[in-house]
């Protein structure tokens, strides 16, 4: 059994990693921090998880993490960088679904997040958590720095287009429309999330420049083997879960034969959390809620030289959570998709 401790189980990412982990026969929860709800078992604050975890939240200090075979850290950014050193020296591999180990420049970090990175020198063995894309890096990783939510349907999007060098569209001039449900914000009281804020609106944010445009750019070049630029703009929607991407790439002359719908289905034909509709379909954010799973329709209207992508996800499972136990998996030779076999909710 796989000895699993998570740093920050408050959270939203904290407590789907404890829904996901309480049905997974591979692993058993040590422990799980919280320096406020010390003491507090988990099952009181969530009472979701009552029968199905019987830990309680205890200090860091407490928890005895080096004794972990595994630590995800489901917390702000920051946090993972301060303590992954310690843990990593003491054998511990370290999963983060913080953004503290998915850029590689150290001046982007402290751009973007507004702090000094602290350990650089890991930054160059950090693996990127997309495991579509890096797979086997990441069976023989130690760290892992998970890839966010919005950059996972993005790259998931665009993958089949840009993969090996592909020239097949035009690379300056993407664009990544994405709507996300409050729960992409996190479990904390902010203005904007309120019910009263954020019910019965719908609004763009990070116009100017979001965090998350860096990471993409980032994977997407690396995906392509060369410069990739893509314009990215957020927008919150009045639903709990969820993530729709709409993607927009102009199709190149020399791409223009191409059966794109054949070419997605190809590229994840056996990919078990990629799931590629049949040609003219339109996947729903309900249609993944609390799963892991990514679905994508393809499109080309009026078969033009303009391709449309749709990706929906469950930001918290296929965006964070989820992701990071097909990580795990991967990283202790397990099945991929054990513990992740999760029928979407519906309605």
């Amino acid at each position: 059994m796989i000895k699993v401790g998570i740093v920050g189980g408050t959270g939203y990412t904290g407590v789907e990693l404890l829904r996901l982990l309480a049905g997974h026969k591979g692993v058993k929860v040590h422990a799980v921090t919280s320096r406020k709800e010390a003491g507090m078992p988990v099952a009181d604050m969530f009472p979701s998880l009552r029968g199905w975890v019987d830990v309680a939240f205890s200090t860091p200090e407490e928890a005895d993490l080096k004794s972990c075979d595994v630590v995800f850290f489901a917390t702000p950014h920051g946090v993972a960088m301060a303590q992954a050193p310690e843990l990593l020296a003491a054998g511990v591999k370290v999963i983060d679904l913080a953004a503290d180990f998915r850029l590689k420049d150290p001046a982007e970090f402290q751009k973007w997040y507004a702090m000094e990175h602290s350990c650089t020198d890991l930054l160059a063995e950090a693996v990127y958590g997309l495991a579509e894309v890096n797979r086997e890096q990441i069976k023989s990783a130690r760290l892992i720095g998970m890839a966010g939510c919005y950059p996972t349907s993005v790259q998931l999007g665009l993958l089949p287009l840009l993969e090996g060098g592909k020239q097949l569209i035009e690379t300056n001039t993407l664009i990544a429309d994405c709507k996300s449900g409050v729960s992409g914000a996190g479990r904390k009281a902010e203005v904007g999330t309120l019910f009263s804020e954020a019910g019965d609106n719908f609004k763009a944010y990070g116009v100017k420049g979001h965090r998350h445009s860096p990471e993409i750019n980032q994977g997407l070049s690396a995906i392509h083997g060369a410069p990739v630029s893509l314009t990215f703009v957020p927008h919150l929607t009045p639903m709990i879960r969820g993530i729709h991407s709409t993607i927009y790439a102009r199709i190149k002359p020399e791409g223009r034969d191409t059966d794109f719908q054949k070419l997605f289905e190809e590229r994840f034909v056996d990919e078990r959390f990629v799931d590629v509709l049949p040609a003219g379909s339109c996947p729903e954010t309900r249609s993944v809620r609390g799963s892991n799973i990514a679905r994508i329709a393809v499109h080309r209207p009026g078969n033009g030289d303009l391709l449309v992508i749709l990706v929906v996800e469950d930001n918290l499972v296929k965006g964070a959570s989820g992701q990071a136990v097909q990580v795990m998996n991967l990283m202790f030779g397990l099945p991929e998709s054990q513990g992740l076999e999760v029928v979407p909710l519906l309605p």
